[in-house]
């Protein structure tokens, strides 16, 4: 096995290959002045299961561009297989149709990853995991919640913390961080408007007085929703405050609303690299390629 660590993830590509005492294969990259993407592999990969480790965090375009073409150049200069590490998978909240005209922007990107050479991909915490099995090739979906609550109750020595969903149908990861953290978990009632993209939170049926609670999330973007459910939890009686995400996106002043909210610290993983990127994806993701590659 050879990891190609992509120009959006050298950092985690390396780590990984280190983890799996893999051979690492650079990547040269670079943008003409038109905006277009080039890049060139340094180093064989003929006849060699080849792993591209490559996150599609903004700009994301670009990012899938990247991904695309050095899958392709992998492909033709003789790798047998190629598997796409992504571990914040773009377009993946348009997973079906919610007005009439739209594309599944999803499963049009699973088409172009397999028609660029793409064998297979895992990702991390995708939003909806169902669109996976829509893909023209197997695609594995993994869950950081586990090692978000670990950091918690390592490096913060948090004990039997509140663990809280932003929504019903994130319910589960609530779930995951409750196993860890020892504590009871429940979720909040988020409604979001198909046209405007505006979110309103509503408070849940939970006693959280005087406890620490974290808000637990697969993304944190404009961070709207993670400052919503931090006031209510305020209003609440919550003891202390945290957030805790798989990809800390962050756009605009997000960090900014979310710590003026009230929210002591935000943790997040180096899915998308970021101020906050406290807690490395990189051993969930070589066990994972160590078990398929024993497989």
């Amino acid at each position: 096995m050879k990891i190609i660590a992509g120009p959006a993830s050298k950092e985690l590509g390396t780590r990984v290959a280190k983890l799996l005492n893999a051979e690492p294969v650079s990547v040269f990259s670079k943008t003409f002045p038109d905006g277009e993407s080039y890049v060139r592999l340094e180093g064989s990969v003929e006849s060699e299961n080849v792993v591209i480790v490559q996150t599609t965090s903004p700009p994301q375009d670009n990012r899938l561009i990247q991904l695309a073409l050095i899958a392709d150049a992998a492909k033709r200069n003789g790798a047998k297989k190629v598997t796409a590490v992504v571990p914040y998978l773009a377009y993946a909240r348009q997973d079906k149709v919610f007005l009439q005209g739209e594309a599944i922007s999803i499963e049009a990107v699973a088409k172009m990853l397999k028609a660029a050479g793409i064998d297979s991909l895992l990702t991390v915490n995708v939003h909806q995991e169902k669109v996976l099995e829509k893909f023209p090739f197997p695609a594995k979906n993994l869950s950081a919640i586990p090692l978000l609550a670990e950091y918690f109750t390592k490096e913060k020595v948090v004990k039997e913390a509140f663990a809280i969903a932003p929504d019903k149908g994130a319910v589960y990861i609530a779930e995951q961080a409750r196993k860890v953290l020892g504590g009871e978990c429940g979720y909040l009632e988020k409604h979001r408007d198909r046209y405007t993209g505006q979110v309103s939170v509503e408070k849940g049926e939970f006693n959280v007085k005087g406890k620490t609670a974290i808000i637990f999330d697969d993304i944190i973007s404009t961070g709207g929703t993670i400052v919503a459910a931090a006031k209510i939890l305020h209003e609440l009686g919550a003891g202390r405050v945290y957030a805790a995400c798989v990809h800390p996106l962050l756009v605009g002043d997000a960090e900014k609303r979310i710590r003026e909210a009230g929210v002591e610290d935000i943790v997040g993983t180096d899915s998308v690299q970021s101020s906050v990127s406290k807690v490395s994806l990189a051993p969930l993701i070589a066990k994972e390629l160590k078990e398929l590659l024993s497989g």
